[in-house]
């Protein structure tokens, strides 16, 4: 694959954005339309979260996952699915209830956190790799639970994506490959600028991609002003790219993004650089990913 760049939109994540940018999609339908139109500018890949269709805010609810996968997959417009097994994991702490956190806390278990996954079997799926202070709440996957996830995504034939938000994450990662947890080469994502994780620049970037296994791919973004810098720098370096609404959500200084914009975007960016985005049947080759209509 010389010259070529795996290209992931974002398309929407669990934050309060929509009053910021009314493009960021809410309901299953909006959701899968920007994949779509995502797809149609030039990504190989959209990472999909659901969100609650009357408040806007994160959903476990299969049967939103299950709309969104099925509008992209009987449109004429192909795209790998890469669904996100991380939610439910906001522990919100609080003084008064410090063992069970606070207004907002919401922690699912491993199976209920791998639901979507197990009953839509996406081509691709996200794995968080460890828990961090996100913001003022904390992130939390620990070790065991990752364990148990990555087994019953391994049981499942869909691809993760190991996520990556601080150097220790690369080091669990690491583990679960050498455990025999992550079938073939492994896909390492490194999430750059999260307050409290690792920082968005080259140099930790570099880090991190100098500590993985020699056969894995990997792929970084950076959030908010960081989201094309971070890209340019991930494909200059041989890495693969990531951009969209959940993680950034202008186009340039004050002017709200479309996702399809921010993936054209991307593909000027690549372009300047020799670069070209893979499709979605050669990603799938160079992933060796499951066949969406099953098997291999």
């Amino acid at each position: 694959m010389k010259n070529k760049v795996l290209l992931t939109s974002a398309v929407t994540g669990a934050g309060d954005t929509m009053k910021k940018n009314p493009h960021v999609p809410v309901t299953p339908k909006e959701i899968a339309a920007s994949a779509i139109e995502s797809a149609k500018a030039g990504a190989t890949v959209a990472h999909v979260h659901a969100r609650d269709p009357q408040t806007g805010g994160i959903s476990h609810d299969v049967d939103h996952y299950r709309e969104i996968v099925d509008r992209i997959r009987e449109s004429e417009t192909d795209v790998i699915i890469n669904i996100t097994s991380g939610g439910g994991g906001d522990f919100i702490p609080s003084l008064s209830t410090p063992a069970a956190g606070g207004d907002g806390t919401d922690i699912q278990t491993p199976s209920e956190r791998h639901a979507p996954v197990g009953e839509l079997l996406p081509e691709m799926c996200t794995l968080d790799c460890g828990s961090t202070n996100f913001g003022d709440m904390i992130y939390m996957s620990p070790t065991e639970w990752l364990r148990e996830q990555a087994e019953l995504i391994q049981e499942s034939g869909v691809k993760p994506e190991l996520e990556c938000f601080d150097t220790g994450h690369i080091r669990f990662a690491n583990q679960l490959v050498q455990e025999g947890l992550i079938d073939g080469d492994p896909m390492y994502q490194f999430c750059l600028g999260i307050p409290w994780g690792a920082a968005a620049d080259a140099e930790t970037m570099m880090y991190m991609k100098n500590r993985i296994p020699e056969n894995a791919h990997w792929s970084a973004f950076g959030i908010g002003r960081m989201q094309m810098p971070m890209a340019s720098q991930s494909a200059m370096l041989g890495g693969n790219v990531r951009v969209g609404l959940e993680d950034n959500i202008y186009l340039s200084k004050g002017v709200p993004a479309t996702n399809e914009q921010l993936v054209d975007k991307a593909v000027g960016m690549l372009r300047g650089l020799d670069l070209e985005p893979m499709s979605p049947q050669e990603a799938r080759e160079y992933l060796n990913l499951r066949n969406p209509h099953g098997g291999k």
